[in-house]
């Protein structure tokens, strides 16, 4: 007589498991921020250089991206943008980020009044259009870096909230929190021990899409001259300071344009392959 034996698949060490498709998206992503904060000491020549007697030059073993439309190192202007379009765009993710989510918190927790201010307050806010918003904002202000970081922060400001109070609301009906309201405990604390643990996961997530929709946004300001003042240039910046050279399929304009590319969808493809148990809150 003959038993089979059944093998059980052996669970990954830390109980996810891993996809190279968002180990691909994460080493890009580390890529990114590793040349963002490390561009001032590598860049081959300052930015304002020009090093070159040719405009749009090729790719040279001395100017390995070629040169831009005054003759400056691409090089260098790629790596410098790093830092402006990372630098920009997570600073208004943060801001979004925490302001959004604990007034969501605030108002899941609080009701009545409070939540029904805060929510039609912030959907007339978010009924304007983005780009039409920034457009204004900074042409009636000015462009600097705290203007554009403002004025995006403001902008997703409103989605953060209505997903993080939607979730919230949620784990507000719990038990555990109906236990702690019953204990007397206060409204900080219900956000921090109770509401915050528990949507941390997927607001997370959410920041990173949002994350995804700043750096566009930021890149078709710059593209329309209202970004970072020169000499300094995102990728936006860079693509549209060498929109002459698209005719002669020139690096300058070519590389900022994969550069956003490359970015974005590397932001993309990590986080549609986070494990499930941190992208989905339903996940146990």
């Amino acid at each position: 007589m003959t038993s089979a034996v059944t093998s059980t698949p052996r669970r990954p060490r830390f109980g996810y498991r891993i996809n190279a498709v968002g180990v691909a998206g994460a080493l890009i992503v580390l890529f990114w921020i590793v040349v963002a904060f490390a561009a001032p000491a590598i860049i081959p020549h300052p930015i304002g250089d020009i090093v070159d007697t040719d405009y749009f030059g090729p790719m040279s073993r001395e100017l390995w991206l070629g040169s831009d439309y005054l003759g400056r190192d691409m090089t260098s202007r790629i790596l410098m943008g790093a830092r402006y379009t990372l630098g920009i765009s997570v600073a208004a993710v943060i801001i979004a980020g925490v302001s959004g989510v604990t007034l969501g918190m605030i108002a899941a927790i609080t009701g009545g009044g409070v939540d029904m201010v805060l929510s039609r307050f912030l959907d007339a806010l978010n009924s304007i259009p983005s780009k039409l918003f920034s457009l204004v904002v900074v042409a009636a202000v000015g462009s600097s870096i705290p203007v554009l970081i403002v004025t995006m922060a403001v902008i997703y400001i409103p989605g953060a909230y209505r997903f993080a109070r939607a979730l919230a609301v949620n784990i507000n009906t719990m038990d555990f929190v109906v236990v702690a309201r019953i204990r007397g405990e206060s409204l900080f604390y219900l956000i921090r021990a109770e509401i915050l643990p528990n949507i941390i996961g997927p607001v997370m997530v959410d920041l990173g899409l949002r994350f995804v929709f700043i750096v566009l946004l930021l890149s078709g300001l710059s593209f329309l001259g209202l970004g970072v003042k020169p000499p300094y240039a995102d990728w936006g910046a860079l693509v549209r300071e060498n929109i002459g050279g698209l005719p002669y399929a020139a690096p300058a304009v070519i590389v900022p344009s994969l550069a956003i590319a490359s970015l974005t969808i590397a932001v993309n493809l990590l986080i549609d392959n986070l494990p499930t148990k941190i992208r989905d809150r339903e996940a146990s």
